[in-house]
């Protein structure tokens, strides 16, 4: 690993533990190594200083973006639901906003040539993946289609978060990119550890979101950063859920639920529930029923997402009168919703539509 490679070459050129905070920060804030390095209060020495050029240049070899794909302003899809609905229209981390703007899909190619997407945001924020693949094989989702390739390393999820920077200012992160974060855990509670700290992110400006498993729920409560959660749903029904999440953890979504809740009263910040709403599929009156006896209570909302078009998969979008009416009756039954508007779908960056592609796309 590029990161590990690059501390431990700081460490025998004299470089403490403090010293080693300040480059992986000079890293991850896009600062100037040597500057840092200078610093009055804790000045480098001098063969370590001379070697910054190495450490950078070790730092660049984890991730580097191939080709980036630019869409335009999805304002109007968010404007036309505001018209069509007054649903409170949310992005994807959950902030709800009348305009989703655009997007920038990243393809970001790896070290040993494996290929991932990162998705600049609206807001400033950022989409990061987890994995190359994804082993849960969600029915409507593009990136399990084949399957999964293997875990992202600590650095090689910080990485991504540094290409932004270097486009544009970041100060929210949603691990809802490329794979499973649960799968992923170690790496992606270092690579969290490491943003909230030196990587200047506030915790709850960073979204863990998965398909549930007892072990996150565990792990993330005695994390020294506890991100916000967000728990993809998607049904009510425990058969009908393994239907659409073939290979996600067989944990009862009563349970997800209630583990999902008992965290996010912990850290006194919202659940944000994912529900993808799949024409003729989950979208009918009675799993609205059942998503309103579900979530009646909790502490958290549900964002009601439009699925995004993929060729070959044998679903439809939900009508956009429909996923108003889902807003607004679950509002009404006192359970608090967003429509959320998914951003870049125009370059094919929108959820679950991030794929491992060629370098040559």
């Amino acid at each position: 690993m590029s990161l590990a490679r690059a501390l431990a070459r700081a460490r025998e050129l004299g470089a403490n533990p403090r010293q080693e905070r300040s480059l992986v920060r000079a890293w991850l804030n896009r600062d100037d190594f040597a500057r840092v390095a200078s610093a009055p209060r804790a000045p480098f020495a001098k063969p370590l200083v001379a070697a910054l050029p190495e450490l950078e240049a070790e730092l660049a070899k984890t991730a580097r973006v191939v080709s980036e794909h630019t869409g335009a302003s999805d304002r109007a899809a968010g404007e036309t639901g505001n018209r069509l609905g007054g649903a409170l229209v949310a992005t994807p981390g959950g902030e709800a906003s009348g305009d989703a703007g655009g997007a920038t899909r990243l393809l970001v190619e790896l070290a040993d040539g494996a290929t991932i997407e990162t998705v600049l945001l609206p807001k400033r924020a950022l989409c990061v993946s987890s994995q190359v693949g994804c082993a849960v094989g969600c029915r409507f989702c593009k990136t399990g289609e084949g399957g999964l390739v293997r875990n992202l390393e600590v650095d090689e999820l910080l990485a991504q978060v540094v290409l932004a920077r270097a486009r544009k200012p970041i100060d929210r992160i949603v691990f809802m990119g490329m794979g499973e974060p649960a799968h992923n855990l170690a790496n992606v509670l270092g690579a969290l550890e490491w943003l909230g700290t030196e990587g200047r992110f506030a915790h709850k400006r960073m979204v863990f979101s998965t398909v549930g498993d007892r072990k996150v729920f565990e792990r993330l409560l005695t994390a020294p950063v506890r991100p916000a959660l967000a728990l993809s749903l998607h049904a009510a029904d425990d058969a009908q859920r393994a239907e659409l999440l073939p290979r996600a953890p067989r944990v009862p979504v009563r349970e997800l639920v209630e583990l999902a809740d008992a965290y996010a009263r912990e850290i006194t910040w919202p659940v944000l529930y994912q529900w993808t709403l799949l024409d003729g599929v989950n979208d009918s009156d009675a799993d609205l029923d059942a998503a309103i006896e579900l979530l009646r209570g909790r502490h958290g909302m549900l964002n009601v997402v439009g699925w995004n078009a993929l060729d070959g998969f044998p679903f439809r979008r939900a009508p956009l009168e429909r996923a108003v009416h889902w807003v607004r009756t679950l509002k009404r039954a006192g359970v608090f919703a967003t429509l959320r508007d998914s951003a870049g779908q125009d370059v094919e960056g929108g959820c679950g539509q991030l794929r491992s592609r060629a370098l040559a796309d």
